[in-house]
């Protein structure tokens, strides 16, 4: 299908009773007014109907003509041989489309932790999210996570309650979970229209409507305005639903608290008027708009499309921070997808300027300048190419080679050093009294979370080595959170990942896309080390080198911390002795440290596993003239070592946060099998008719759990984890994993 019978496809003419409205797309919407565009992902717990959800909004806008089913596996957003056959989102996918004359760029995100590097990917470049809940489960675990992670991005979001077409769905326990886990107001704009305990409709609180939406396929919705002698109990209970919606708004909205006090009654209190005041809460985050519908069932959709425009932000609120960049180009790389016939394609956020094909872009992080090929509008895997796009959009690059996801792109780097100058000029006349870099307000950098499993690949022979290193290079470049490194020691290349699944997809992914059958090696555990004790040496390395003589004296403590912080490793010694000292270490020579202090720290003296939960204070450094960063780099590597071995260390082993989802008549046999896994119970609560057992396990004893637990309840129960800490082992244990890891 070409880009005009696309086009030609995403004029949409609703038929609604009573009254007829038309929306039309348009072709020049790429280039459209900023206001008219919305930059959303979808997010949720796996299996609560994200991907479900997309299909029937790209059905509705008229972008698709059939919609696919997850369970068919022919679903548009899940293009990838794995997601088909599993019946799971593994990479996100994005699409754009139109609905109403505004212009959605939406992002499938998957839903399993092991994927969980993908969400944070999509989150850094999004101007709002939907959050989907299961109508019969509330907020479960996985969507905890994921609203943290939008929590550390400061997005906008509002809830579409999914599946309220099965019998056990509850509304009102879904806002509960919803107030209570997240800690804010869940504020409904819509109810539930049963007729013979089916869902048959959704009423919309704020106008006193209900909307209904006919046969499965058909794209007309029917709307009837409520009444009393209509529709008795249900033009009360949205007269009531409305009235509580004004109630929680005016705690939050000083204006239309004002307004409600003035006239002393809600009914004077308009839909436009609740709409600003719940566009404003959704946007400072002090509430969040509740929506409900079955994407199965093709019910209640086009009203989320609609709340996506009402509540959820433009490009225009997190395009303010970058018109620092002034005219220059500005934008974020949020994924790479290699192509077999145009190779790899950047996709690139725009939050300032504009980007044709050709011109020439400047990687902040890569501090490299590349040219861009072709420039694409995606469709999943379908991609329209286009001359240029503008702010607010989402483009796909091609030609680059070195940019990598997370990376700042901008014209020159010319454009970056003149927008730093101009946050500093900000800040200067601004009275905030937080003052923060450019490169912390423009969000340099990604952070990638830290793998727990690990495991050898090989190739079936050495004629397929070159092909593996190259699919390793470009699945590595797509996914930061998958970790490829060379065992010296075993001349084995080691994979490391977040999981089992994680690791399954990527062999499998080898397999299909660069036909190599490679091997992978038992699973290991990402166990950690801990130093015991403080510990204080100095060391002075004078070595020739050719002509050049190369001096360095290095003092340094080893101080042990009680948590795991990715905050700087190296720390400097403030006293007055010391300070004028290392205040006159020249930039390059510090380069030189951190990096052979990351090193030393790299591998522990038990199981050559990474040393955490310390800090290395340096107290004094000399150095020769001439010396090479090399010799400083490694004189501080010896010197750490031999500090973590003087210390001694003890093992940390990755413990995980369970949730268990099981018929009731199963949860001895699964407690009693938890009991012999090394198991601290947390909780055993009821959701719904189904037991949720909450507990943390060391990841060790979760090794091939998923087969275990379809046993013990006859494939009834499901589960999910999440990383929550590195603890210390029994020495029983320890000597167990030392075993494992070194093979006796």
């Amino acid at each position: 299908m070409n880009f005009t019978q696309k086009v030609a496809k995403l004029k949409l003419s609703l038929v609604i009773t009573r009254r007829i409205c038309k929306h039309y797309s348009t072709v020049k919407l790429p280039h459209s007014d900023i206001s008219k565009i919305r930059n959303i992902g979808i997010s949720a717990h796996i299996d609560a109907g994200k991907t479900t959800t997309t299909e029937r909004m790209l059905f509705y806008s008229g972008l698709i003509d059939h919609m696919g089913e997850v369970h068919d596996g022919n679903t548009f957003t899940d293009f990838m041989d794995q997601e088909r056959e599993r019946g799971i989102t593994i990479t996100s996918a994005a699409v754009t489309f139109f609905w109403k004359n505004h212009q959605f760029n939406l992002i499938d995100t998957p839903g399993h932790i092991d994927f969980t590097m993908e969400v944070e990917q999509t989150l850094n470049v999004l101007d709002g999210v939907v959050m989907i809940l299961d109508g019969s489960a509330g907020v479960e675990a996985q969507t905890l996570t994921v609203w943290r992670q939008a929590d550390c991005y400061n997005l906008p979001r509002i809830i579409y309650v999914n599946k309220m077409d099965r019998a056990d769905s509850d509304i009102n326990m879904c806002c509960s979970s919803i107030e209570k886990k997240f800690d804010l107001a869940a504020l409904l704009l819509q109810l539930p229209a049963r007729a013979g305990g089916k869902l048959t409709g959704v009423v919309d609180v704020l106008s006193l409507e209900l909307f209904q939406y006919g046969n499965s396929r058909a794209k007309g919705v029917s709307v009837v305005d409520l009444s009393e002698e209509t529709h008795p109990q249900l033009f009360a209970d949205a007269q009531q639903a409305r009235v509580r919606l004004i109630e929680q708004l005016t705690e939050h909205d000083d204006e239309l608290a004002n307004k409600v006090i003035a006239s002393e009654s809600f009914e004077t209190v308009s839909s436009q008027e609740i709409i600003k005041a719940l566009q404003k809460v959704t946007q400072d985050r002090v509430a969040v708009p509740v929506v409900l519908g079955s994407s199965y069932k093709n019910i209640g959709v086009q009203n989320l499309m609609d709340a996506v425009i009402h509540y959820l932000p433009t490009p225009q609120r997190s395009s303010k921070i970058f018109s620092a960049f002034e005219d220059a180009f500005c934008g974020r790389a949020f994924k790479v997808k290699h192509d077999k016939q145009k190779g790899p394609l950047v996709f690139v956020r725009l939050y300032n300027g504009s980007i044709r094909k050709g011109q020439k872009i400047f990687s902040v992080q890569r501090s490299e300048s590349e040219q861009v090929g072709r420039l694409y509008v995606a469709y999943a895997d379908d991609f329209q190419e286009v001359e240029s796009l503008g702010s607010g959009n989402i483009a796909v690059l091609s030609g680059l080679k070195k940019t990598l996801s997370g990376d700042l792109v901008t014209t020159s780097q010319t454009a970056y050093d003149r927008a730093g100058k101009n946050v500093l000029k900000a800040q200067k006349k601004s009275d905030a009294p937080l003052q923060v870099s450019a490169d912390s307000l423009f969000g340099v950098g990604a952070r990638i979370p830290e793998p727990v499993f690990f495991c050898s690949i090989e190739p079936p022979s050495m004629s397929s080595q070159q092909a593996l290193d190259q699919a390793l290079t470009e699945l590595q470049r797509e996914d930061p959170s998958l970790r490829v490194s060379y065992n010296a020691e075993t001349g084995q290349t080691v994979l490391a990942g977040m999981g089992e699944l994680h690791l399954e997809i990527i062999r499998d992914r080898i397999l299909k896309e660069y036909k190599v059958d490679a091997d992978l090696g038992p699973l290991q555990i990402a166990y950690r080390e801990a130093p015991l004790d403080s510990v204080t040496e100095s060391t002075t390395v004078d070595i020739k080198i050719g002509s050049h003589k190369n001096h360095v004296l290095v003092k340094m403590s080893l101080i042990p911390t009680v948590n795991y912080t990715s905050e700087d490793l190296l720390k400097f010694d403030k006293n007055a002795d010391n300070a004028s000292n290392i205040s006159a270490i020249y930039p390059k020579h510090l380069q030189a440290i951190r990096q052979g202090v990351t090193v030393g720290l790299a591998q522990g003296p038990k199981i050559n596993s990474q040393v955490i939960n310390t800090h290395v204070m340096l107290h004094w450094f000399e150095v020769g003239r001439g010396t090479s960063e090399t010799i400083i780099a490694s004189t501080v590597t010896q010197l750490v070592q031999k500090l973590v071995k003087l210390s001694g260390t003890r093992i940390l082993e990755p413990v995980m946060a369970l949730e268990i989802v099981t018929p009731p008549e199963h949860l001895s046999s699964i407690m009693a099998d938890l009991s012999r896994r090394r198991t601290n119970i947390n909780s055993v609560t009821m959701r719904g008719k189904a037991q949720v057992v909450t507990a943390s396990v060391p990841l060790a004893e979760l090794l091939g759990y998923s087969s275990d637990l379809r046993i013990i309840s006859s494939g009834t129960a499901m589960f999910t984890t999440e990383f929550e800490e590195y603890r210390r082992m029994s020495s029983s244990d320890e000597e167990e994993a030392i075993r494992s890891v070194r093979g006796f």
